[in-house]
């Protein structure tokens, strides 16, 4: 039974209107009013002082904010409900039956009639590590509904030292400050929670910065004074605040370590309570395989295992989503705890590189091997065959599917936009040779893969283990040039327009919980991802009936549609649809901190 609540927001559970019953209800008492809620209890009188004298009544706090009239959906999967919800500070104060409470005792009523009433989602394969330095707002993010930023994928900023860096440009002030101030792991968010940040964020310590701090850009197996200098890392890392240590594993250097290293990393990661996370060493011909060693290393460590972006890449490949489904339902039934995340896109984003074998950048030579003649008749006649233990994206997309969306130079603009196929053209050259070109020329470019099954993709978002997460940065559309992937803007939107709303693969109840309380409780994030008395007032309002992403492949930088308010930790980001430039984010450190 849902306890009642009076007109001053107290809860009086079942007991204790059954005792008030006992004393006084021979006869019963006229009720209130239709719509309006019953009286307080009468005050105490004291048991000294003068004849009749009350106790001075000790008035409770007024509200903040109190939200009304709207639907709640808590977190839990439990189905929506009307719920009135109140703000002191940076908690929820109560959440009241629906027209039960004192609006006088707030300084501000919002009514969200009409509206959805939902804990802030959390994105758990965020990007803004650097970009939330540069720019707090995370404008992107706070009109998908995000209000707490979960990182680390590969990389972190720090630990720092020589072997991750490399020389320090002594000119450049803020990186000679940072390499000296950025040798603890928290230092960094520490700097971004105090030059103020619009979301809440948290890390995973990156796999590849444990493995370079030890070893730098070297292949092969640590000798046992690295691994003990990764594991030493690792657990200084945890007790600054890191949520577990994540992996990826198609990424030189990362794509060097091995299932024995790995599972003593994240051996340390379960004794303080965090969760190991990797994007697995293959996503295509070899999923089934990586899948297992992720397995594998749960098993060993007896730490957590959360797969990021779960796909099955390439047509090819389509029919081994199934099985990896089955595969982590099998892990699940003997006992390891594997669960997965994902993007809701047919297309995957990462860099150009992602198409080189990792041998060309062991040791850091991979600028000198683009440019060597002996070693590029190599390079192009692996990227156009057939890989073998490595993940080719150029392959599994094919050069019509693979798309250049982030090109550094002015003269190369042009490219945006365009595919690998267009590029062959327009050089006259086989697809892998303009692409050791381009990489000379760039660095390196951002890259949109089309490669996935629409229909495995729904497949995925139904599976009740699952989270989502953008694998975005931050982006601001009014001064972003050229191209990205639209999850960056529209993950949590699209989900809640096309496939909640439109096509009812899922209901609201359970992608709220995959977007929130499953992912606070899964990192160990304390007193968020429900809506409860008592935790922190991270909260989204939007219109069901009008939230969407309104980015597109074409098209991809611009803001979704339908968030009303949005808090976090009690302040309005967004208000009325519009943002307010409030930064009240904090570092959520995890549960191994202090330790």
């Amino acid at each position: 039974m849902r306890n009642a609540t009076d007109s001053r927001g107290r809860r009086w559970g079942f007991a204790a209107l059954l005792a008030a019953c006992l004393s006084g209800c021979g006869a019963p008492a006229p009720g209130p009013a239709p719509g309006r809620p019953a009286a307080p209890p009468p005050e105490t009188v004291a048991e000294s002082g003068a004849p009749g004298a009350e106790t001075p009544r000790n008035e409770p706090e007024d509200w903040d904010v109190l939200l009304v009239g709207g639907r709640l959906v808590d977190g839990s999967g439990n189905p929506w409900r009307y719920a009135d919800v109140a703000i002191l500070g940076d908690r929820i104060a109560a959440v009241l039956l629906p027209g039960t409470a004192d609006r006088a005792r707030a300084r501000s009523v919002l009514n969200v009639a009409g509206r959805v009433v939902a804990p802030g989602f959390i994105d758990i394969n965020g990007q803004g590590d650097y970009g939330l330095i540069r720019d707090g707002r995370a404008r992107n993010k706070i009109h998908m509904g995000v209000t707490t930023e979960l990182m680390g994928e590969s990389n972190t900023p720090a630990p720092r030292n020589r072997s991750v860096t490399g020389a320090v440009d002594p000119a450049d002030t803020t990186e000679v400050r940072r390499a000296r101030e950025w040798r603890r792991f928290g230092a960094w968010l520490e700097e971004m929670e105090a030059g103020g940040v619009a979301v809440n964020v948290g890390s995973f310590l990156g796999g590849t910065t444990v493995r370079r701090y030890a070893m730098g850009m070297r292949e092969g197996r640590p000798t046992g004074a690295e691994l003990d200098t990764m594991l030493a890392v690792t657990r200084r890392a945890m007790e600054d605040g890191a949520l577990g240590v994540a992996t990826a594993l198609i990424y030189p250097p990362g794509a060097y370590a091995g299932t024995d290293e790995l599972a003593s990393i994240a051996g340390v990661v379960a004794r303080h309570g965090g969760v190991y996370i990797s994007h697995i060493r293959s996503e295509s011909s070899g999923l089934l395989e990586a899948l297992g060693e992720a397995i594998e290393i749960g098993r060993r460590s007896r730490a957590p295992v959360e797969i990021y972006h779960l796909k099955a890449a390439g047509v090819d490949h389509w029919r081994l989503q199934p099985r990896a489904v089955g595969l982590i339902e099998r892990a699940r039934q003997e006992g390891i705890d594997v669960q997965a995340a994902m993007y809701p896109y047919t297309a995957a984003s990462t860099s150009l590189q992602a198409c080189l074998p990792p041998w060309a950048s062991a040791d850091g030579l991979l600028s000198q091997n683009l440019r060597d003649p002996t070693v590029r008749p190599r390079l192009v006649a692996e990227m156009m065959a057939p890989p073998e233990g490595w993940e080719n994206w150029c392959a599994l997309s094919t050069p019509e599917g693979a798309m250049m969306v982030g090109l550094s130079r002015s003269y190369n603009q042009r490219l945006v936009g365009k595919t690998l196929a267009d590029l062959a053209e327009m050089t006259g050259k086989p697809w892998a040779e303009a692409v050791l070109d381009l990489l000379v020329d760039e660095g390196n470019v951002g890259m949109v893969y089309f490669a996935m099954s629409e229909a495995n993709v729904r497949t995925l978002l139904a599976q009740p283990w699952m989270k989502f997460g953008s694998d975005s940065g931050v982006w601001d559309p009014d001064v972003a040039t050229g191209m990205t992937h639209p999850r960056g803007y529209g993950t949590y939107t699209r989900i809640l327009g096309t496939y909640v709303r439109e096509e009812g693969v899922l209901t609201l109840e359970d992608a709220i919980r995959k977007m929130t309380w499953a992912v606070a409780d899964r990192v160990g994030l304390r007193e968020r991802g429900l809506i409860r008395e008592g935790f922190f007032a991270d909260l989204v309002v939007f219109d069901p009936e009008t939230i969407a992403e309104r980015a597109s492949f074409t098209d991809p930088h611009r803001l979704s549609e339908g968030v009303v308010h949005l808090f976090v930790n009690g302040q309005g980001v967004i208000r009325e649809g519009r943002e307010t430039g409030a930064r009240p984010g904090r570092f959520l450190r995890g549960p191994g901190a202090g330790g």
